[in-house]
């Protein structure tokens, strides 16, 4: 399905126009442009529309990408998945780095990547669709990074109470909130955000009484 060359528009689509490209080139054009149009539409964005913006003709999109489906699924590698570190949960559990610092470096390159237009308005416009991808990019958070985290946690904690990952997800939620403000919200985000997000660590760790040295 993928490995066709581009032939000159045929099928009557109106405006249709395009130069011929190697399939690969062809197939992330496509993608990229398909990143931007849900993220200003919503999933429910035609895929006529869509070829209009690219120039090519629908039938086009269809040769690369059997059914919208899996055109948003490959949007939701490339704006999900694919911007999750495969080392993530290895520097997370690293007990020869303090907790304090872990979280630091994870947060400021997490939020590095997801506090973006594109990002934020796709998650969200996907949550409103009742589409999976929210509940497939959670659950795969949950495991190979919330879930590590809470581990750590709870070895390190020295209050009588150990947290629950309710208490991860208030953490991590409220770091995201921030980008929401900014680009679902539209308004001002913090001057510092990385100033933000250190302060929220700096509570969560506090209320657990993780130890200082171990901070």
């Amino acid at each position: 399905m993928h490995g066709h060359v581009d032939k000159p528009a045929s099928d009557g689509d109106e405006g249709a126009t395009r130069k011929r490209l190697p399939p690969a080139e062809r197939r992330q054009q496509i993608i990229d442009e398909a990143v931007r149009f849900f993220a200003e539409v919503g999933l429910d964005g035609k895929t006529r529309e869509l070829a209009r913006r690219l120039g090519v003709t629908q039938s086009l999109i269809f040769n690369y990408f059997a059914t919208k489906d899996e055109l948003i699924e490959a949007v939701y590698e490339k704006v999900y998945i694919g911007r999750l570190s495969p080392d993530w949960p290895e520097r997370l559990t690293d007990r020869s780095v303090p907790l304090r610092q872990r979280l630091l470096a994870f947060y400021s390159e997490y939020s590095a990547l997801i506090f973006e237009r594109d990002w934020m308005r796709i998650f969200m416009f996907s949550g409103l669709a009742g589409a999976s991808l929210n509940q497939r990019y959670l659950d795969h958070l949950a495991n190979v990074i919330l879930m590590p985290l809470l581990v750590e946690t709870q070895a390190m904690a020295r209050t009588g109470t150990l947290p629950k990952m309710e208490d991860v997800w208030n953490l991590h939620g409220g770091i995201v909130y921030i980008g929401i403000r900014q680009h679902i919200y539209q308004m001002p985000e913090p001057d510092k955000p990385e100033d933000e997000i250190a302060r929220a660590i700096e509570k969560y760790l506090q209320f657990f009484d993780i130890d200082t040295e171990d901070r």
